[in-house]
């Protein structure tokens, strides 16, 4: 262990394949230890770079490592992928962490804080739940409309539900009453529970220099702020804007080659859940374009008037992106700019 340079770990639940290699890329370590083992012994190693996938557990791991004095990186498993050799075991993707480690031009992911975590598992529980009420709405409308009932779209039918089951026009079996009244029962729970973590959410987000900043942006409320400070983290890891827009899939898709320039839609790489929320906040400020008297209002009216709403709406969530990264990348608010350039 004492010539090791760079060590590449396999994550596994219980399980850690070890790589490792020294400053000329020469095997020198090949083991196996489980989660405990791991610990100590890498917490009386020399310091190396230890680099891993960012994957399930990877981050805590990173931050336990880092402890210990070593350098800790994660990459994104899909660029790991092509310098695996041979037929795919532990021990060969640990080499190929390595290998992908080694590369001049590799992009690593930063590691997360606790904090950070915690937003992003008050996220992932949001999602489910809204899936789950989601789900419990549609269950309704079709048992209703078996029995010739059609409820109009949104939460207002589903809340009017015990006074609509209660006419006696729809004539519906007693049985399908109490199971309708179980569903609606269901989705008020669902959605006071969807409404007690938005609210944690925004508590959470008062305490975070980096979030309130980011409401300063249009069409960034306090979901997606919360989540841009979750899942974004260091933005400095970005060179430009443009860097960080890509990473969330927001730059056009190149199919180019002969010297030919081919850009085809949207990547849509990276974090769907950021980009869904930036392409929802650009619509808001779109429903609002005729409002804005500034630079980004002039800019948005005019590309309404050539493009699709729908491209236009990419657009301008590109152009949240590259906002955010510059208030998290260099610190301030956003500042309108009075006049169109």
């Amino acid at each position: 262990m004492t010539s090791v340079a760079l060590l590449g770990i396999d994550i596994g639940k219980h399980t850690f394949y070890l790589h490792g290699q020294d400053q000329h890329g020469h095997q020198v370590l090949r083991k196996k230890y489980s989660r405990r083992q791991l610990i100590d012994v890498l917490a009386n190693t020399p310091v190396c770079t230890v680099v891993m996938e960012s994957c399930a557990g990877a981050h805590w791991l990173a931050r336990k490592l880092a402890e210990s004095g070593h350098q800790v990186k994660l990459i994104a498993p899909q660029y790991v992928k092509p310098f695996l050799k041979g037929n795919k075991n532990d021990y060969n993707d640990a080499e190929a962490i390595c290998e992908a480690a080694a590369r001049p031009s590799m992009r690593f992911v930063a590691v997360k804080t606790p904090e950070q975590q915690t937003l992003s598992a008050l996220h992932r529980l949001r999602e489910s739940l809204i899936a789950h009420r989601t789900a419990a709405i549609n269950q309704v409308h079709g048992f209703l409309l078996e029995f010739g009932v059609s409820l109009p779209i949104g939460m207002a039918s589903i809340q009017r539900l015990p006074a609509l089951l209660d006419d006696p026009v729809h004539a519906l079996p007693p049985r399908l009453v109490q199971v309708l009244l179980r569903l609606h029962a269901r989705i008020k729970g669902l959605s006071a529970e969807i409404k007690d973590i938005e609210a944690e959410l925004a508590r959470q987000l008062q305490d975070d220099d980096a979030g309130r900043r980011l409401l300063s942006i249009p069409g960034i409320g306090p979901i997606s702020a919360s989540a841009l400070a979750a899942e974004a983290g260091d933005a400095s890891q970005f060179k430009c804007g443009r860097d960080f827009a890509a990473s969330l899939g927001l730059v056009p898709r190149q199919y180019s080659t002969g010297g030919k320039q081919t850009l085809l839609g949207i990547s849509k790489r990276g974090d769907k859940h950021l980009r869904r929320l930036l392409v929802q906040g650009a619509r808001a400020v779109m429903q609002r374009a005729d409002r804005r008297d500034d630079a980004l209002g002039t800019w948005l009216r005019g590309l309404l008037g050539r493009r699709h709403s729908n491209v236009v709406a990419c657009a301008l969530a590109n152009k949240l992106a590259r906002i955010v990264w510059a208030v998290l990348a260099k610190g301030g608010q956003y500042q309108p700019h009075p006049h169109a350039v």
